[in-house]
């Protein structure tokens, strides 16, 4: 079994994690990584900590991709590490064509594991005394358009995909967060869905079921296999991978001909947010829905959704416009009248000019 098969469904199951980090472990006694032993520690510091699976994962991958990297640079001990070799390490990985983003969280993933290495004595402060800062776009959040979202609901017949679907758009639940649920997490009287441990800061919360996604996550569970625990699977096994529901959607993407709109599983999250503040939804409210351990990160849909903004510029473009064609004539003899005033005022300033010279060279003279 992979790391990545071991990593579905990991966190919530300690002996599932336990396996998982074994496995790193004799990854790393397989290779011969500037640094081992540290290493080693380090990974154990992490699991103490009982860090999620997909932490432990993100971290092997990015500590070994940057120990293989100075070691193809002829640095064999970490002892001798410097600020250059950091940074070089960062410009491979934008030579690789990384997203600015994806460099960022590799970056965050080494300062991370320096600083542990620092804190031990194993490598010199002197390695993180210029933080390497990557300049990351902020992006709006992408949501689909009402129509492209009535489209594609038109489009979906079957009966899990229909429900997979309404439940992204209406609950805001990431793709891992649904790919995960259980049949006993649902609970369709209450018309909500619990969530014990959320997929990135791990922390519960409850979201709701609108009554189209209730309908529809109904008539998906009076058909399933009752003897599967999880919610969503896929045809012949007992769970649905991310890349099986990505082509779920991509198939009524197509159907609805918005497949060109470049538009992600994701983007269903964002249009379920995106529609909640335009109904009125306060911003703290939508935080705990969406799970967002802080506000700032709820407030970018608000760049979206200003009403009060909206609503200011259109009323202050309507009195531009209403100023334009009202008092064309007006503002254009008011220009007039200005420049008439400064031609007439011209000659005497000229004249202030000189009795000011006048003077100034009679002083110069007494001095």
């Amino acid at each position: 079994m992979t790391l990545e098969q071991e990593s579905f469904g990991g966190y919530w199951d300690y002996s599932k994690k336990q396996r998982f980090f074994s496995q790193i472990l004799r990854k790393l006694g397989e290779q011969t990584l500037p640094g081992a032993p540290y290493v080693e520690q380090y990974f154990q510091s992490l699991h103490r900590r009982d860090v999620s699976v997909y932490t432990l994962k993100s971290a092997f991958s990015t500590v070994q991709s940057f120990l293989t990297f100075l070691q193809k640079h002829g640095k064999f001990h970490l002892s001798s590490l410097t600020q250059e070799d950091l940074e070089a390490f960062v410009e491979s990985q934008q030579d690789r064509g990384l997203k600015p983003l994806s460099v960022n969280s590799n970056l965050h993933q080494v300062h991370t594991f320096l600083r542990f290495l620092i804190a031990g004595g194993m490598v010199s402060s002197d390695v993180l005394v210029r933080r390497i800062r990557i300049k990351v776009p902020d992006p709006l959040p992408r949501a689909m358009d009402p129509l492209d979202v009535k489209r594609l609901l038109s489009v979906t017949q079957d009966i899990r995909d229909r429900a997979m679907i309404l439940v992204l758009l209406r609950t805001g639940m990431r793709i891992g967060e649904l790919l995960q649920t259980r049949t006993s997490d649902v609970h369709l009287a209450e018309r909500k869905i619990l969530l014990w441990v959320g997929e990135k800061n791990r922390m519960g919360r409850v979201v709701y079921l609108s009554e189209d996604a209730c309908e529809a996550v109904r008539a998906w569970i009076r058909k399933r296999d009752a003897h599967k625990p999880l919610l969503f699977y896929a045809q012949g096994r007992s769970t649905m991978s991310y890349t099986r529901a990505r082509m779920v959607f991509v198939k009524y993407l197509k159907k609805a001909n918005a497949l060109h709109k470049g538009y992600s599983l994701h983007c269903l999250r964002h249009t379920c947010a995106t529609e909640l503040l335009n109904a009125g939804m306060r911003l703290e409210c939508l935080q705990q829905l969406l799970g967002h351990s802080s506000l700032e990160q709820t407030r970018r849909y608000a760049r979206l959704t200003d009403k009060t903004r909206e609503e200011e510029y259109f009323r202050a473009m309507a009195r531009i416009e209403g100023r334009k064609s009202d008092g064309a004539d007006r503002d254009t003899g008011e220009i007039s009248t200005i420049l008439e005033e400064a031609q007439l005022l011209d000659p005497h300033d000229h004249e202030l000019h000189e009795y000011a010279a006048t003077v100034s060279t009679m002083a110069g003279e007494t001095d």
